[in-house]
C-alpha cells in the first residue's frame, strides 16, 4: 500500500506526524509513504524508516515571487513528482486550504483530510474524498494519530512512538556525560532570563556535568558565548545543519529547552526533557513522550526575583534543576 502524505510545516508540527507512521506500520504490514513538506524540514520525513520519497514544497519562498517560481520550472518540477505516482490515499494532515489544494489538485489518490469540524480551516475539507472526525481537544500527536487511524481503517494502540531515534543512536549507546540546554526561541518575551541560565549552567556543571549550547544565527551565538563565559564544562558547539544538531540531541543525558521547535525534537528522539513555559501555553502542543515536562512560570509561586523577561520571575533555575534531576533522572555521584 502506497500512501502520499501532506504536512508541510511548521518543525513541531513535522515531528508530531511521525508516530502515525509507525502506527500504521504495526497496523499493515509492507504499507509505505511518500510525504510532501517544506523545504527547510525536508530532512525530518527522512528519518523514518517507512518513508519512501521527500517531495519538498517551498510555500513561503515561491509566494514571495510566483514569477520567478513559474518562469524557474521549479513549480513544473513540483507538479511532475506529484503526479508521477498512483497512491492509494493521499491524507492531508496539515487540515488548511493551502496544504489542501497544493495536493488533491495533482496527486493521483483518493484524498483524505479533517473533515469540517476538526480541520484547522473548515473549507479545506472541501476538497477531501474522505473526511475523518478528530476531535480538537487533546494533542497534536494524537489528532494526527486518530487522522491516520481513521483514513486507514485501524486501532491505534498504546502511545505513539516517533521512531526516529535509532537513526541517529545505536541501541546500546554509551551513558552521555553531558546535557543540551535548547537557549534560543523566536520572541524575546520567551527566552529564559540569561542569569537563570548561568545559575542553572552552574548547579549543573558544579555535579559534574557537560553543557552543549547549540544555536542558528549571530544573536543565539553571542548568547550561548556569554553563557560559557568563564566555565570550561560549557561547550558552544559550531554552525550544525538540523541533522547535526539533531544528532549531538540523542546523544545527551537530558535537556532544558525553551519553548521552541527543537524541544520536539529532543522529545522525539525520547530525551528526558524540561520544558520552560512563560508567555505560551503548552496546551495541546507541549511535549509529548517520556520524561518530557513542561513547567509554566504562571503555576509557581512567587520568586521576589527580578529578570527580564520579568514573565519568568517565578520560574527559577532551583525549579527547573530539581525537576530534571528528580523526575527525568538522577544526580550523577
Amino acid at each position: 500500500m502506497k500512501v502520499l502524505i501532506v504536512k508541510t510545516s511548521s518543525m513541531g508540527d513535522v515531528i508530531h506526524t511521525l508516530p502515525a507512521l509507525t502506527d500504521a506500520v504495526n497496523a499493515i504490514p509492507g504499507i509505505r509513504f511518500d510525504w510532501v513538506v517544506e523545504e527547510g524540514f525536508a530532512e525530518i520525513p527522512q528519518w523514518h524508516f517507512a518513508v519512501d520519497k521527500v517531495i519538498p514544497v517551498a510555500i513561503r519562498r515561491w509566494r514571495k515571487n510566483l514569477w520567478k517560481t513559474f518562469t524557474s520550472g521549479e513549480w513544473k518540477r513540483y507538479r511532475a513528482a506529484l503526479s508521477e505516482t498512483d497512491y492509494d490515499l493521499v491524507i492531508d494532515a496539515q487540515g488548511l486550504l493551502k496544504s489542501a489544494m497544493l495536493v488533491t489538485r495533482y496527486s493521483r489518490g483518493v484524498s483524505c483530510g479533517y473533515d469540517k469540524h476538526s480541520a484547522r480551516e473548515s473549507q479545506a475539507a472541501w476538497f477531501y474524498q474522505r473526511k475523518i472526525n478528530v476531535s480538537k481537544d487533546q494533542h497534536a500527536v494524537e489528532r494526527t494519530r486518530q487522522l491516520f487511524a481513521g483514513a486507514l481503517g485501524y486501532e491505534i494502540q498504546g502511545r505513539g512512538d516517533f521512531a526516529i531515534r535509532k537513526h541517529f543512536m545505536p541501541e546500546q549507546a554509551a551513558a552521555s556525560d553531558y546535557l543540551v540546554f535548547l537557549h534560543s526561541t523566536t520572541r524575546f518575551d520567551k527566552h529564559w532570563p540569561e542569569l537563570y541560565w548561568l545559575e542553572l549552567i552552574d548547579k549543573a556543571t558544579t555535579t559534574g556535568w557537560k553543557i552543549k549550547l547549540p544555536w542558528g544565527n549571530p544573536d543565539e551565538k553571542a548568547r550561548a558565548e556569554r553563557l560559557a563565559r568563564h566555565n570550561d564544562a560549557v561547550e558552544v558547539l559550531p554552525k550544525l545543519n538540523l541533522a547535526q544538531v539533531t544528532q549531538v540531541l540523542a546523544g545527551a543525558a537530558g535537556c532544558v529547552s525553551v519553548d521552541t521547535g527543537l524541544s520536539h525534537m529532543a522529545a522525539a528522539l525520547d530525551r528526558p526533557n524540561v520544558i520552560l513555559f512563560g508567555p505560551t501555553d503548552p496546551g495541546l502542543v507541549g511535549g509529548y513522550g517520556k520524561d518530557q515536562i513542561c513547567l509554566e512560570a504562571k503555576t509557581q509561586a512567587d520568586s521576589g526575583r527580578d529578570v527580564e523577561p520579568a514573565v519568568f520571575a517565578n520560574l527559577t533555575p532551583e525549579i527547573v534543576w530539581r525537576t530534571l534531576t528528580s523526575q527525568c533522572f538522577k544526580v550523577k555521584d
